[in-house]
């Protein structure tokens, strides 16, 4: 990394989406005291999740990240990160039983707290408040003591991302993930659903194989592979003061890390030139991401990749793209020429859900889920045509039995989003929806598998 770089570097330039806090010195009290909290994640562990990616990147494993659009303070439960939990270990075994690829996955969880917005404000009639910009930084409710900036807030976010953290990591090594319990992965509500059925014969014959392998002396008690998983964390890096706080260099490497997640993100609205966002990102040794979208140039894309991975280190990058189904063809296969031209290595990873994102007729926010899916097929279309590998997914998505996207095998309808809407930002992917999702991919990736195998 640059010398020049240093954890508050990023101050001498521009900070979008950042909040205004009422009183400064208050904001940089809290910051302060978060320096002597302790590292969520480790070092070690985002070193491991970067030689993960590289697989990514070389072709030879998949990405999947998922999670909440946004956390927050009244929906944390044990249930609800099991829930969701539980249903991208479903997705993983989609992904794996179909492509014989390992996944990697990496959870929207135990950090996913602050929200980039369109506008400062927000309009209810006719009174003018803040814009919520996550639980991190105030509260959903449209009262004007509730929508004040409170940095106070940044300490109860860290509480919950710790006390989620702990819970992730025993349900990743305790048990819960062993392969012998995926036929008691399935969620109740899921029962009606043609995914559950098909996910079910998944569940069958991979525990004939667990069976079989049993009788020839593989078993937990002899592979510990097959005890847990693992399972990492990631969020966007959007509250800059947060992650600064904690940030902390690694005794072995002399490093910088951010010890708020194993991975982080720049999103679509922080990743300009002369961004702090940036200036920060580049200088940590965590693994990153960076959302493009349609706004993004070829010469854009490749200053951004060479300042955020000046090594061109493999697994480093994440380049996780964001559309929309009318606009992947006209923009992606240009920027994935230049990447290869150039020699870059980088992870391609789909963002099928923030370019898609419509006003339903009852005036809910919401993305149908043929939009998803066509955004999906296309993105592999066009890797596939360029030679080139889509090594991810990147979805807003949730355990929870909700109504927010429509469409899927159980159709939610226009009519029926407002049953279950229960998203603080953005609509997520229901347990359904993100099933389909992943035998979808499973079919791609599988096909891919099948093409590379006969190339070679």
């Amino acid at each position: 990394m640059s010398a020049k770089w240093h954890p508050e570097s990023w101050k001498a330039a521009e900070a979008r989406q950042m909040p205004t806090w009422p009183d400064p010195a208050r904001a940089a009290a809290v910051e302060a005291e978060l320096k002597g909290f302790p590292p969520l994640v480790f070092a070690g562990e985002a070193r491991v999740l970067t030689d993960r990616l590289a697989q990514v990147a070389a072709g030879k494993a998949f990405l999947l990240q998922g999670g909440d659009c946004a956390e927050s303070f009244a929906e944390f439960h044990p249930n609800n990160i099991r829930d969701t939990f539980r249903v991208l270990l479903q997705m993983a075994v989609v992904l794996t039983f179909g492509s014989h690829m390992p996944v990697v996955k990496v959870g929207r969880m135990a950090g996913q707290f602050a929200k980039p917005r369109s506008a400062e404000t927000e309009e209810q009639a006719g009174v003018v408040l803040p814009a919520y910009r996550g639980d991190i930084v105030n509260d959903i409710n449209f009262e004007e003591a509730a929508r004040a900036p409170d940095p106070e807030r940044q300490k109860r976010a860290y509480m919950q991302a710790a006390a989620t953290l702990n819970l992730l990591r025993a349900f990743a090594s305790g048990g819960y993930a062993n392969l012998h319990q995926v036929h008691k992965w399935n969620l109740d509500f899921m029962g009606r659903s043609p995914w559950a059925e098909r996910y079910a014969e998944v569940a069958r014959r991979i525990g004939e194989a667990l069976a079989f392998m049993e009788a020839c002396g593989v078993s937990p008690d002899t592979v510990p592979q097959l005890q847990g998983t693992e399972f990492y964390t990631s969020h966007e890096a959007l509250l800059l003061g947060f992650e600064t706080a904690l940030t902390r260099q690694d005794s072995l490497t002399g490093e910088w890390y951010d010890t708020s997640a194993h991975m982080l993100w720049i999103g679509d609205r922080t990743r300009f030139p002369g961004s702090a966002h940036v200036e920060f990102l580049r200088g940590v040794g965590n693994p990153i991401g960076m959302k493009v979208g349609p706004t993004t140039t070829a010469d854009d894309l490749l200053r951004l990749i060479d300042t955020l991975n000046p090594a061109n280190r493999a697994g480093r990058l994440t380049l996780i793209t964001r559309f929309g189904a009318d606009r992947v063809e006209s923009h992606l296969p240009a920027l994935i020429r230049a990447v290869k031209r150039e020699g870059r290595h980088v992870v391609w990873s789909c963002d099928p859900m923030h370019g898609n994102t419509v006003k339903s007729a009852t005036g809910f926010k919401t993305r149908p889920f043929e939009r998803i899916l066509s955004e999906v097929r296309q993105v592999f279309a066009v890797h596939r045509a360029e030679g080139s590998f889509a090594g991810g997914i990147h979805v807003e998505m949730t355990g929870q039995n909700v109504t927010e996207c429509t469409g899927g095998a159980v159709a939610v309808t226009d009519e029926a989003l407002a049953d279950r809407y229960h998203t603080h930002c953005d609509p997520r992917l229901n347990a359904g929806q993100a099933l389909e999702l992943a035998f979808l991919l499973s079919e791609e990736l599988a096909a891919e598998r099948k093409r590379m195998d006969e190339a070679a």
